[in-house]
């Protein structure tokens, strides 16, 4: 049901699991299900290109009938995040300003969660894009403790950009958009994305109108994301592990983590499972450790579904064998 009913898949887990293949072959399945398919991946280090073993970089590129790829690059993302926003500075601001504004960017770059919030912009965009464009959107996310921060920012960051209108309140033209943003006229920031007013600048003079249609076309746009992350009627993740301690513990914490800010986790994919065709001692020896690592999988995440998918003998590279994982996840029952 996750490829035929949802819009947008998000795959997470711990770095070195298989979450670029299982999204390459989750986007594979679908197409071959007859959707058009965006796969998207935001991991730094583009393994999404080595999964398919062709360049694919920060343009849409066909992968497969019916597939195209995208990798979202951080550190561009935050280059040309920060190039906007100086270009909008110098805007409203005298030339002699001009250098102090490009020295604090260059602080800004190096500063925690730019890179976050850059990435964030950009995914919302490629969200909406996707969403217009394409049957499913399947998203290759970074190690998990960076995709719960993505997961989490799209509240914050309408929270802040309120508090920026919030500190010009005193321009009473600036304090009347505020009654706009949240039902209690702006006085707190409880319902940071509470649809602001399209018409929020009527009657404000030229450069005040500009800053803060900025200010409320992020925040519309971090509102449309939200609801769409929380709507479990388009969107599910995946998370991707290994039976193995650490991945397992991992995968507990960010359980949690999903859980309460209610997210719609949809499953596991646990994923490199010793078949029982593998001899020899050594893998007997493994194959003891697994069982206890399997049933506490089964015992932690009783309540979620549980995809499992064997151990193959060669690494999976390539269309051809990115398909065949795509059918072993098919067998699994997705």
């Amino acid at each position: 049901m996750l490829l035929t009913d949802k819009r947008v898949l998000l795959i997470g887990g711990k770095g070195g699991v298989g979450k670029t293949t299982t999204s390459s072959a989750l986007a594979l399945l679908a197409a071959s299900r007859g959707k058009k398919v965006l796969l998207v991946s935001t991991d730094p280090a583009h393994s999404l290109a080595d999964a398919f073993d062709r360049e694919i970089g920060d343009n849409i590129t066909r992968l497969a009938p019916n597939v195209d790829g995208l990798e979202l690059d951080p550190d561009r993302e935050v280059e040309q995040h920060l190039a906007k926003v100086t270009a909008q500075l110098k805007r409203f601001t005298r030339p002699e300003m001009f250098s102090e504004i490009e020295r604090q960017m260059r602080l800004t770059r190096q500063s925690p969660g730019a890179q976050e919030a850059a990435m964030l912009e950009r995914i919302a965009n490629v969200i909406e894009l996707g969403l217009k464009d394409y049957d499913v959107v399947v998203f290759d996310t970074a190690p998990t403790g960076h995709t719960l921060r993505l997961l989490s920012l799209p509240e914050a960051m309408a929270a802040w950009t309120q508090g920026l209108l919030n500190a010009n309140k005193r321009s009473e033209k600036l304090g009347d958009v505020l009654g706009h943003l949240t039902p209690n006229a702006g006085r707190d920031i409880d319902s940071p994305l509470a649809d602001p007013n399209q018409h929020a600048t009527a009657g404000m003079d030229a450069r005040n109108k500009a800053i803060t249609e900025t200010l409320l076309t992020r925040q519309r746009l971090l509102q449309r994301t939200r609801e769409v992350l929380t709507d479990n009627s388009r969107t599910a993740l995946l998370f991707v592990l290994t039976p193995e301690k650490l991945p397992i513990l991992e995968t507990g914490r960010a359980v949690q983590s999903l859980q309460q800010e209610k997210l719609p986790l949809a499953g596991l994919v646990v994923n490199r499972i010793l078949p029982d065709s593998a001899d020899g001692d050594f893998l007997a020896a493994r194959r003891s450790q697994e069982k206890v690592h399997l049933a506490q999988i089964e015992q932690d995440f009783a309540k979620l579904p549980r995809y499992k998918v064997p151990l193959q003998a060669t690494d999976i590279q390539g269309l051809t064998a990115l398909q065949h994982m795509a059918g072993l996840l098919e067998q699994a029952g997705l």
